[in-house]
């Protein structure tokens, strides 16, 4: 006999456990999640839900809950290109954290469609990782890192409308926004306090009360 706590315990890439099930009822209502730091294997889960719910319906919205510390530029990379091939629009919702990259799939979601509850927090700086090898390699390293610092810090400007260098100058070290800032920021539209102001089955995600 399986011992309940097993069942409890399993994750959504371990088997058929009860989180799985939970993220399967999710997917139904168009819900994708990303809640936990961001790496290929769930970069590639996200983007393939994506596709599919994309497949299923492009017209209806596509729903992506981020409480997330950041992780690969690489594999967020492959979820952002993802939410702006499809046809969906994207509606992101910040709970709990949405950190670097997190920080990143939150304001790249569909302008107007951007949320954020109470209690989150956003934060953002620049890209970072370790370089070593041979002086060549450093060069190469070094090259790469710059490229993609420029890039994230112009597609988070076109994102929030700011400029691209105050983006540069906000993110030198970690910047930590308020859900209320956030807004402020641009990297959400609007912040809610209660499942009737966002969610896929909501005609009016979110009331005007709602950004006082």
């Amino acid at each position: 006999m399986s011992n309940p706590r097993e069942i409890v315990a399993a994750g959504p890439q371990s088997g058929m456990g009860l989180d799985d099930h939970i993220y399967q009822r999710l997917l139904k209502e168009r819900i994708v999640f990303l809640g936990s730091d961001v790496r290929d294997d769930n970069a590639n889960a996200i983007a393939a839900q994506m596709l599919l719910l994309a497949a299923e319906d492009p017209d209806k919205d596509i729903w992506l809950y981020i409480n997330s510390p950041g992780g690969s530029i690489s594999a967020g990379m492959a979820i952002f290109d993802t939410m702006k091939w499809i046809p969906n629009d994207v509606c992101t919702v910040a709970m709990g954290l949405a950190a670097s990259m997190g920080q990143f799939l939150l304001s790249a979601g569909t302008p107007g469609k951007r949320y954020a509850t109470p209690h989150a927090r956003v934060m953002m700086h620049q890209p970072s990782g370790g370089i070593g090898g041979t002086a060549s390699d450093i060069k190469i390293q070094a090259e790469q890192m710059l490229f993609v610092k420029t890039q994230m810090a112009e597609l988070i400007a076109e994102h929030t409308g700011q400029s691209i260098e105050q983006i540069q100058k906000d993110s030198d070290r970690d910047r930590w926004f308020s859900a209320e800032e956030a807004r402020e920021y641009g990297f959400v539209d609007h912040v809610f306090v209660s499942s009737s102001q966002a969610g896929p089955a909501s005609e009016n995600p979110v009331s005007d009360e709602s950004d006082d």
